[in-house]
This record gives structure tokens, sequence and C-alpha cells, in this order.
């Protein structure tokens, strides 16, 4: 199932998630940088929703309260919600 975030507070500008009985399939970060979240998708695709929420949870980027790693957090916090 494809599942669509708008982040709030930071550089990247839209996350697209595959998520298949509970585990990431595929991730896209539009925006930000580049590179780490291109690792950061990797590391997350085959592991379980509940995983990735409990590794980037509460992750921040300088003195900003978020980051996109946090913000993929509270994305997939949302489709748990939605996917109920």
């Amino acid at each position: 199932m494809e599942y669509r975030y708008r982040p709030q507070g930071v550089c990247s500008q839209e996350m697209i998630f595959n998520i298949e009985n509970g585990v990431i399939t595929d991730l896209e970060v539009v925006g930000g940088c580049h590179g780490n979240l291109q690792g950061i998708a990797k590391l997350a695709i085959g592991r379980p929703v509940d995983e990735v929420i409990e590794k980037l949870k509460g992750i921040k980027c300088g003195f900003k309260p978020t980051s996109c790693p946090d913000q993929i957090s509270r994305a997939l916090e949302e489709y748990k919600k939605q996917a109920v």
C-alpha cells in the first residue's frame, strides 16, 4: 500500500512509503539532504513499521524540535492510525 506524508518543520517536502503486512518495502523522500535520506530509506526498507518508529522517533536536527528521521517516524505513526 502506498502512503504519502507531508513533513512539517524540515527541508524534505514529501515522504512516499510502500508498506506491505506492516513492513516497509520502499521509501522515497523528496527534498532534504539527499544522500542522508537515501541512506535512511535503505536502512528502513525490509524493517517493520514499529521498529523504524522506535529507532527514529525524537531525533532532532540542530536546534529544530524535529528532523527528517523524526518526521519519518511521525508519518509511520499516522499510517498506523489510518491502517486500522
